[in-house]
């Protein structure tokens, strides 16, 4: 991994992913983090120069993480964040997320949900009341179905080289809900295989809620991030569609990694 961008409005949603950023990539030879404010009124242009300039410096003195600034005036911050990633060949953005109240939902919640349904980056999505920890077990969920042609490895492994954690990889596919099936297996041997680094745990749940059975898994097992991999037309979809996939997004208490097929 070697740019992460870090959007920031300021608030205290964004300066708490910023600070998770820090501790997450200190330490990692190599690592740009870019933090990234967009504004309206280009005659706020200095100030707003000023004041990321002044949240690096203070953002240097929790972690040994190279920080670069920009702060540039734009009227759709999804539009211009998706093409500043693009210009720099992001390896991960880093957005906060409010509560399921109040004004933060409505604009920090929404534009961060909509950075991650778009292709052009993976999004590591930090709640509001989450503060770093040591990641040790990370939760990936998949459907197993066509693991080969819908698992994007590179971008995960570059989340787990970064982190180095137990990996544990649990179905979310209605299809297995009942039993395990022949497939289920075959499946799982390739996805085995393509993680076989980190010596992945597998589970099979049988709670057909799967906000509630992931969020149960996750507090049994200690989980410290999810991955969740976006498919259209998959049980995965169903996460970033109306009021399902925002319960997941808005209702986890550890970092949730959106990555695209």
């Amino acid at each position: 991994m070697k740019t992460v961008v870090v959007p920031v409005d300021f608030s205290d949603t964004s300066l708490n992913a910023a600070t998770y950023a820090v501790n997450m990539l200190s330490d990692h030879d190599g690592v740009e983090m870019i933090l990234y404010h967009c504004f309206e009124k280009n005659y706020a242009a200095d100030d707003f120069e000023e004041k990321i300039q002044a949240l690096a410096g203070d953002l240097r003195k929790n972690g040994n993480v190279h920080i670069s600034t920009l702060a540039e005036q734009g009227d759709d911050l999804i539009e211009e964040l998706e093409k500043f990633v693009r210009h720099r060949q992001a390896d991960l953005v880093i957005m906060g997320i409010t509560g399921r109240t109040g004004l933060g939902k409505i604009f920090l919640g929404s534009n961060t949900i909509k950075m991650a349904e778009n292709k052009v980056c993976p999004v590591l999505i930090i709640p509001a009341s989450c503060s770093y920890n040591q990641v040790k077990n990370v939760l990936l969920t998949s459907d197993l179905e066509n693991v080969v042609s819908t698992t994007p490895s590179a971008p995960i492994k570059n989340v787990l080289n970064t982190v180095k954690p137990n990996l544990h990889i649990v179905n979310v596919n209605s299809e297995h809900y009942i039993d395990i099936s022949e497939q289920y297996d075959a499946e799982r041997e390739k996805l085995k295989q393509m993680f076989a680094e980190y010596n992945p745990s597998f589970y099979f749940l049988r709670l057909f809620d799967v906000d509630e059975a992931i969020n149960q898994f996750a507090e049994d097992k200690n989980i410290d991030m999810l991955i969740v991999v976006h498919k259209d037309h998959s049980m995965i979809h169903k996460l970033f569609n109306s009021s399902h996939t925002k319960n997941l997004a808005y209702q986890s208490t550890v970092p949730v990694l959106v990555v695209h097929e």
